[in-house]
């Protein structure tokens, strides 16, 4: 009998936990998906029905106008009357070329003291002697090309014949044909040609040619 009242109670408890509702048992004992589908749509139309949410960027802190300040500092040392500080926000240009609002805080006194200022700050330097030249610098071969009027390879100046062969090589051992005239007359020439650098005997050595230096001069003295 007791066995018996026993299998009655635990049908009675089975059938009373089956007709539960289902929302009363909660998610651990129901459909999981369910409840999640349930939760999404649930978000979905909060979000659909709510306005949108405009976000704005923080709002710009006003600094001081840098250019405005270092202007202030500058008028105050020179004792002039300041112009009046931008408003927040505003950048201020310079108006100096305005005539108004530079009469307006400039006069003539004010203009008289800072040009006074401005000559007692000032620094000469004095000039530096430029150095001399040695007076032994060699010849000069723009002189030399002034100086004569022969044409190039007219002979004016006697030769040895044999010097030719030594002419080329002798010539190669400068590195232009300004240098060669150079080493010639410091060497003797035209008169002389030790080295065989002149051996038409024109007096220009390894075929350097004064007519660049002579039209140069030429061409100065007809501007």
């Amino acid at each position: 009998m007791q066995k018996l009242a026993m299998t009655g109670l635990t049908f009675l408890l089975l059938g009373a936990c089956a007709s539960q509702p289902e929302d009363a048992r909660g998610v651990g004992f129901g459909d999981y998906n369910q409840h999640l589908a349930q939760e999404r749509a649930e978000r979905e139309a909060a979000l659909a029905g709510g306005q949108p949410q405009t976000v704005l960027p923080p709002a710009r802190e006003d600094r001081p106008d840098i250019a405005a300040l270092a202007a202030g500092a500058i008028d105050e040392a020179e004792g002039t009357t300041p112009a009046p500080p931008p408003t927040a926000g505003h950048t201020s240009i310079s108006d100096e070329q305005d005539f108004e609002a530079v009469a307006g805080r400039e006069s003539i006194e004010s203009d008289a003291e800072r040009l006074q200022r401005m000559q007692e700050q000032r620094v000469e330097i004095a000039p530096i002697a430029v150095p001399e030249r040695p007076g032994s610098t060699g010849p000069n071969i723009i002189e030399y090309a002034l100086t004569t009027s022969n044409p190039l390879g007219n002979q004016v100046f006697r030769r040895s014949p044999f010097g030719q062969g030594r002419h080329e090589r002798n010539c190669l051992a400068y590195r232009s044909d300004d240098l060669a005239q150079e080493a010639f007359l410091s060497m003797g020439g035209p008169e002389r040609d030790r080295q065989a650098l002149d051996p038409d005997g024109d007096g220009y050595a390894c075929g350097w040619d004064p007519t660049v230096y002579r039209n140069a001069a030429a061409a100065a003295r007809n501007q």
